[in-house]
């Protein structure tokens, strides 16, 4: 009887079926661990590992990919349920009640986030969580739309526009040897940019399944992202010889804010970033009533709206990737390039009006407003001293949001006339174009003075 060998069964982990259910698992499991690996592998490219860098591209996407969750839920309440004439009433309600606050609130976000540097980490968490929580907040009253919604609204944009200062601060604290700054925020932007694509399928069928379920899917992304802010490196919240940029035309004793204490081409690089910025606003809500009205030819509102929208997402994508490879060794001359291809694509627009251009417009808005920010940060890192470089980020970003909210005043205020419309992001152009060729002319004398003429920074 002991020479008997003993009788095996599944049920003790080695028998047929339990092989086949381990290789089924594996087999289940491995496009998600793959997928998984592949995307450490390319955040982490390039020693972004070793410097923290890949960390914050990741914890990027997933604000982006919240960020997503939280416009599907809120168009399909604001705009999506209700006729034309009430969703411009809403929208109109929505921008009164969150963006005209915002207004007031933007240029106190960047200084308010300068004072503490010591505790950025903590900073993009709490804004992390601060959506979370309003997320499920609003998901009692995204079905109904009432007015409780709109102040929730308010406190995601404003923490995830304060999110947005702190991220640049950031970036120039992690970048690997070797790397450019525009190298890195080409690769967080991107980063943002896939995800958002990716995240906004998956919102629009937690919509189908019910109002609130993309609020939900943002509730959990954004805790997600508040434990990942906590993964960052500690030198974050290091501000080591750093002081505060007070970017005014006083002296450095001076108290008073402003923005002309840095160089000129980087100011000029800065109003016509604005003016970018400002135009997508105005393009955003602008062309979302004006084809929710007048639909392109043969499609649907929704359809129009969604060709549009693809096409100025891809423009930003090839923008972001091409500037993660180009050498930009004359931003100024890129900034006054790109303002004049979108000033040509916006008068074409104007002249020749009809869905194809404004679907150019939207592409070649979205490639030019990529560039022309890479260009921007690489022109703050070069004329910018280290010590007040990363409060002169947060203090650009802040302008620049505030250029977008008041460029969607604009748009939700136009009448629906599409060659008005278009005449109208023309002129936005042509002031950001008349800025990027000044700053272009005024940069070969800034720096035939030699690297000793330092820009008065407080």
């Amino acid at each position: 009887m002991a020479s008997v060998a003993p009788v095996r069964s599944s049920a003790d982990g080695s028998g047929p079926a339990r092989r086949a259910g381990r290789a089924l698992g594996r087999a289940l499991h491995l496009p998600f661990t793959g997928t998984a690996r592949g995307i450490r592998r390319a955040t982490h490219a390039h020693g972004a590992g070793e410097s923290g860098l890949g960390k914050l591209i990741e914890l990027h996407a997933i604000n982006g990919a919240g960020d997503v969750m939280i416009t599907v839920a809120l168009a399909s309440t604001v705009f999506f349920s209700v006729p034309t004439d009430e969703a411009r009433g809403r929208v109109a309600l929505y921008l009164a009640i969150t963006m005209a606050p915002f207004v007031l609130l933007a240029p106190v976000i960047g200084p308010l986030l300068d004072r503490m540097p010591h505790g950025r980490r903590a900073a993009m968490a709490a804004a992390m969580l601060t959506r979370a929580l309003l997320a499920l907040l609003m998901s009692g009253a995204v079905a109904t739309g009432g007015l409780e919604l709109y102040p929730a609204a308010l406190g995601v944009l404003v923490a995830s526009k304060a999110y947005g200062v702190v991220r640049s601060a950031v970036v120039p604290r992690l970048l690997p040897p070797k790397f450019s700054l525009v190298k890195a925020n080409s690769r967080v932007t991107l980063a943002g940019l896939l995800a958002t694509g990716a995240a906004a399928p998956v919102g629009a069928g937690l919509h189908a399944i019910g109002p609130p379920w993309p609020l939900y899917g943002a509730c959990a992304i954004f805790i997600w992202g508040t434990f990942a802010a906590f993964s960052l490196p500690h030198k974050v919240d290091e501000a080591k010889g750093e002081r505060r940029a007070r970017l005014s035309t006083h002296e450095a004793h001076s108290r008073r804010p402003g923005l002309r204490t840095v160089t000129p081409s980087v100011l000029c690089g800065l109003l016509a970033n604005a003016s970018m910025r400002g135009l997508s606003g105005f393009l955003i809500f602008f062309l979302a009533f004006l084809l929710r009205e007048h639909p392109l030819s043969g499609q649907s509102a929704a359809v129009s709206l969604g060709i549009v929208a693809v096409s100025a997402g891809v423009g930003n994508a090839c923008g972001t990737a091409v500037g993660a490879w180009l050498r930009a060794r004359a931003p100024e001359g890129i900034i006054a390039a790109v303002l004049c291809l979108t000033l040509t694509a916006a008068v074409l627009a104007a002249l020749f009006f009809s869905g194809v251009l404004m679907a150019v417009l939207g592409a070649t808005a979205g490639f030019c407003q990529a560039l022309a920010k890479l260009s921007l940060d690489a022109m703050i890192q070069r004329d910018i001293p280290e010590a007040v470089r990363t409060s002169a980020f947060a203090r650009s970003e802040t302008l620049l949001q505030v250029a977008w909210v008041l460029g969607g005043a604009i748009g939700i205020a136009l009448p629906l006339n599409g060659v008005l419309g278009m005449s109208v992001a023309a002129a936005m152009v042509a002031l950001g174009t008349t800025m990027a060729v000044r700053g272009l002319l005024l940069a070969p004398r800034h720096h035939h003075q030699g690297t000793s003429s330092r820009p008065r920074v407080a």
